[in-house]
């Protein structure tokens, strides 16, 4: 027997490959599959089952496209109804996969079809779970993302949730490994441990979820301190249980070269997004006008999908070379399949064609550090617990995800600075205020730890973060 956890760091998601004898079994894939027939083929094996431990609403699931191409039957727990063939298993049915058998234990909460899967060895023994959204490494899923679906309130939820922890995950024993679907990172809970792998044993002792001495506590704890879920969650639960286009055709269609002479046409025509996908060291010295930056080395995809939020709306991809068909690739995780094409050439095209350019002041912390004075607007756009931990005094905590809220209260007559924790989310924020005719402002190279590194401003007392969440 074999169990490989296969962590996407962008999303903070686990996906779960089993093998016995000449079959496998394939838990929570992501949506590009290839990686798994690539696996599939090189062990000579035959995927058997596809499992999925719940609706996801963070990313879109390569189910379907899986299944397609290898004829494995798609499996969910008791209570799922989605609209494609698929095997609705009930709770306590096992299924066998060469000598193992993987056993349905219904774990309802986070999700009224929230299912965890018990692995069992060859010689009987009850190896690992594979908890889904149930269970993290030092937490618990939110159970306030299935509201919409149900009559039932988010206290009905954790309160269930509770009931399924008690009698469903508690009472197996301490030796087994905990395979969680999200560590560090994920909007799918609020206070996960750095890592991936744990035994029971230790969360019973650790995780706070777990050490509540009653149901009433427990929802007080696990609803305390929730921030409002990612806008474009609903999208993606749509897409994962009512199906989607294969990841063969989005990628084609996204894979169509434009002119930099064309490329302004097909923005006025299709309304499209322009999505620059370079560092923000260089998209700040030069870009198209009104285009947005999410560089690809960073949170890409979980931040396309908080500010974007409309999966559908078209997109045009400004990329360094090469880089094009992981940007796609990405994008489709979080279900954005609508990119009309990239601009051939990039940026550099652009540029030569003589088109017009924009551009974003930025300095470094030292630069800014010079330049400060107590009567300097700052504006802060790390998170809320992040700004709580230790900022700049004085400075305005406004977080990049709630930016479509704040954006039209800034007034641009009057400068300010714009800084993070290292400079990503603040290109995003300044390549957004941009767009939106704000120009007055200077954003600051390496953030709020460059910053603090120079030793000359006058910063909050620190306090322990998780004690802020």
């Amino acid at each position: 027997m074999k169990v490989e956890q296969i962590y996407t760091g962008c999303l903070a998601q686990g996906a779960y490959y089993i093998v016995s004898e000449n079959e496998a079994a394939i838990i929570d894939p992501l949506r590009e599959v290839k990686p798994y027939l690539d696996r599939l083929e090189k062990d000579h094996v035959t995927l058997k089952y596809i499992f999925e431990t719940h609706f996801h609403a963070d990313f879109v699931s390569g189910h379907l496209d899986l299944s397609k191409k290898t004829g494995a039957p798609i499996v969910y727990g008791p209570t799922a109804q989605p609209e494609f063939e698929a095997i609705i298993a009930e709770d306590h049915q096992f299924f066998e996969v060469g000598k193992v058998k993987i056993k349905v234990l219904h774990t309802p909460g986070h999700t009224m079809e929230s299912t965890t899967y018990l692995l069992i060895d060859e010689n009987g023994v009850e190896t690992a779970i594979f908890t889904g959204d149930t269970l993290f490494l030092g937490d618990v899923g939110r159970p306030d993302l299935a509201q919409k679906a149900t009559s039932l309130t988010q206290e009905d939820l954790a309160g269930i949730l509770y009931d399924s922890l008690q009698t469903k995950i508690m009472p197996l024993d301490d030796s087994i490994t905990v395979y969680p679907a999200h560590g560090a990172g994920s909007a799918c809970g609020k206070n996960m441990q750095k890592e991936t792998v744990d035994l029971l044993g230790n969360q019973k002792k650790t995780n706070y979820a777990l050490n509540q001495p009653d149901k009433e506590s427990f929802v007080k704890e696990v609803l305390d301190g929730l921030t409002a879920p990612p806008k474009y969650f609903g999208m993606n639960v749509a897409m994962n249980k009512g199906g989607y286009e294969s990841l063969d055709v989005i990628m084609d269609k996204g894979l169509t070269t434009i002119s930099a002479e064309d490329f302004e046409n097909y923005a006025e025509e299709t309304g499209a997004l322009i999505l620059d996908t370079r560092s923000p060291a260089e998209f700040h010295k030069g870009f198209i006008p009104n285009s947005i930056n999410i560089g690809l080395k960073g949170d890409f995809a979980p931040w396309v999908g908080a500010l974007i939020v409309d999966v559908k709306h078209p997109i045009l991809l400004v990329a360094d070379k090469g880089t094009e068909e992981e940007a796609i690739t990405r994008l489709s995780r979080v279900g954005f399949d609508h990119v009309v094409g990239y601009l051939k050439g990039g940026f550099e095209a652009w540029k030569n064609s003589g088109k017009e350019t924009d551009e974003i002041k930025r300095i470094s912390p030292e630069e800014f550090a010079d330049q400060f004075a107590k009567t300097s607007k700052v504006i802060d756009v790390r998170k809320t617990s992040e700004y709580s931990a230790e900022h700049i005094d004085n400075a305005y905590n406004r977080p990049l995800d709630e930016i479509s809220e704040w954006v039209n209260t800034i007034d641009d007559s009057e400068h300010f600075f714009l800084h993070c924790a290292g400079g990503y989310r603040s290109m995003i924020a300044a390549s957004i205020l941009n767009s939106h005719g704000i120009r007055n402002f200077t954003e600051v190279e390496g953030g709020f730890n460059g910053i603090k590194k120079t030793g000359k401003l006058p910063t909050s007392d620190f306090v322990c973060q998780s004690k802020t969440i």
